[in-house]
């Protein structure tokens, strides 16, 4: 027999849309605390699948962080210092 490795998968913990489990929380561009969470280090919207956020919800994020940017109230890029 040939020399294999078996390589077993870790099961990560399942990612669950935020919006969908709280219908409490409201997706608005107002609310730059909460949009904030959603960006990465360099002001770039964070992946469905990192966050776990559902299509639905993802599409209103976007809208919603782009409507900000535009109000500047969220960065279009983060700001870099120069050493």
């Amino acid at each position: 027999m040939e020399n294999t490795i078996i390589k077993k998968k870790a099961f990560a913990k399942k990612k669950f849309c935020r919006f969908c489990a709280d219908p409490n929380i409201k997706i608005d561009y107002k609310n730059a605390e909460l949009l904030k969470h959603f960006l990465n280090e360099k002001g770039m919207i964070v992946h469905r699948r990192q966050t776990g956020t559902c299509a639905y919800h993802q599409r209103q994020l976007t809208n919603a962080i782009k409507r900000a940017r535009i109000m500047a109230l969220l960065p279009f890029v983060a700001e870099v210092e120069i050493e």
